[in-house]
């Protein structure tokens, strides 16, 4: 299957995104902010990105422009539950300059976990023979939790895996 980088500074949100994607037969490769995921991408290029927007020492959005300017091929999922910023219109509108940008897909937190690994499917199906999952499938397999919580500042969110 696929290469998969999930960029996060949350590392809960980074477990469950590798525990998914592997069962479902994918390598991950987990990095804790931009700068730290940019360096891992340049060393060994993914096959799909999944990054937050707000992180330290590198945000989502300067990840995005950098690789897309070296790597104009490369996909990238972003998604954001906005620790710095307040819920709604804000977030939405940076969601959408993401995809402005050449996201290919964006996710506000906290997300359905089977919406991600569709996406990743429909995004990888050209490349690796459209082999697609399903939450169930990948529950199937056993071994995987439901939910997370995750603590962003002053706010608890539950993704639902």
């Amino acid at each position: 299957m696929a290469r998969i980088l999930v960029i996060d500074d949350e590392e809960s949100i980074r477990t469950a995104l590798r525990r998914a994607l592997e069962l479902d037969g994918h390598t991950v490769i987990l990095a804790e902010d931009g700068e730290e995921g940019e360096t891992f991408f340049r060393e060994n290029p993914a096959d799909l990105v999944i990054t937050d927007i707000i992180m330290p020492k590198r945000e989502g959005l300067g990840l995005l422009a950098n690789l897309l300017v070296d790597y104009p091929g490369v996909k990238i999922i972003i998604m954001s539950g906005g620790a710095r910023m307040t819920h709604g219109p804000d977030l939405q509108a940076l969601l959408d300059v993401a995809k402005s940008q050449g996201a290919c897909k964006t996710f506000m937190k906290p997300f359905e976990l089977n919406e991600i690994l569709e996406s990743v499917n429909d995004l990888l199906a050209g490349e690796a023979g459209g082999r697609r999952s399903s939450i169930k499938d990948i529950l199937d397999k056993g071994h995987l939790a439901m939910s997370a919580d995750v603590n962003r500042g002053d706010e608890w969110f539950r993704v639902f895996l």
